[in-house]
């Protein structure tokens, strides 16, 4: 089970990664919906490179990582609903983020040769 020794660090990675992705699209949101000054644009700009860059140091090929990156983003951004918008998640939230991560887990840790 040589895997288990970095799954602590893949998982971290998908949470960078998602952070990045949901701050690179929160920030044009709330300059086009809240009016926040253009500038914001620039952050957001940024975090998406740095989303993008991220990708690619995930140790998987592009296709499954991807695949199994949705399924932390959905985690991530259910987190962000309750802690950035003060949105508390509800038990439908819950629910679909648990089979997303289920979903997650066995794209990321089904045995392959």
């Amino acid at each position: 089970m040589e895997w288990l020794s970095g799954l602590p660090r893949v998982a971290g990675l998908f949470v960078l990664t998602a952070l990045a992705e949901i701050i690179g699209c929160y920030l044009p949101w709330l300059v086009l919906r809240e009016g926040k000054p253009w500038w914001l644009l620039v952050p957001a700009a940024l975090s998406l490179a740095v989303f993008a860059w991220l990708l690619t140091l995930h140790p998987a090929a592009a296709g499954r990582t991807y695949a199994a990156y949705g399924g932390v983003y959905v985690a991530v951004a259910i987190g962000w609903l309750w802690l950035v918008d003060g949105v508390r998640p509800d038990r439908w939230d819950a629910l679909g983020c648990g089979l997303a991560l289920a979903g997650m887990a066995v794209i990321m840790l089904a045995p392959r040769s």
